[in-house]
């Protein structure tokens, strides 16, 4: 019995050896194909480059709210991407107003996105029903105050598209 157990211990130590000798192995194909016939290049000369340099369709970079020609804007306060947002990025500032029918209803006072505590999870703009979010190509944030990293999204005068006001 102790002799079929240590032979079985013994097979388990070879057969680990030989998928590990496998595995390095087929990295050092992979690599080797790279090595011999390089594909496309991927690293950017930033920022040499930088004048025409094009980010990805899936970079996630600063939040946006999309605004139209007529600056309206489709968030609708729900605040669902701030509840979504882990660490508090998102800041809907709302306020009740009496519309025609003589009913209160919310709009969007302030869009605040702290782009100094984002950590460009991309959680946000999923979660937005009304797709008034939008990632940016823009990828450049150093500044040495701190301050300038607070944005407010929605612009000056606008409205939603929803309530014209």
């Amino acid at each position: 019995m102790a002799l079929l157990s240590t032979l079985k211990e013994v097979g388990n130590y070879f057969r680990e050896i030989y998928q590990g000798v496998a595995s390095l192995v087929n990295g050092m194909k992979v690599t080797g194909k790279y090595f011999v016939k390089p594909s496309t290049i991927v690293t950017q000369k930033y920022p040499e480059n930088r004048a025409e340099l094009k980010m990805f369709g899936n970079f996630k970079g600063e939040l946006i709210l999309i605004h139209d020609e007529n600056n309206h804007h489709r968030c609708n306060v729900c605040n669902t991407c701030a509840r979504r947002c882990p660490n508090g990025s998102i800041e809907v500032i709302a306020k009740k107003v009496v519309g025609a029918d003589g009913r209160t209803k919310k709009i969007l006072d302030q869009y605040i996105y702290h782009l100094d505590t984002c950590t460009f999870c991309g959680l946000c703009v999923p979660a937005c029903d009304e797709n008034a979010l939008k990632f940016d190509n823009t990828f450049e944030h150093a500044v040495f105050d701190k301050s300038k990293l607070v944005k407010v999204l929605n612009k000056p005068g606008s409205s939603s598209i929803t309530t014209n006001e």
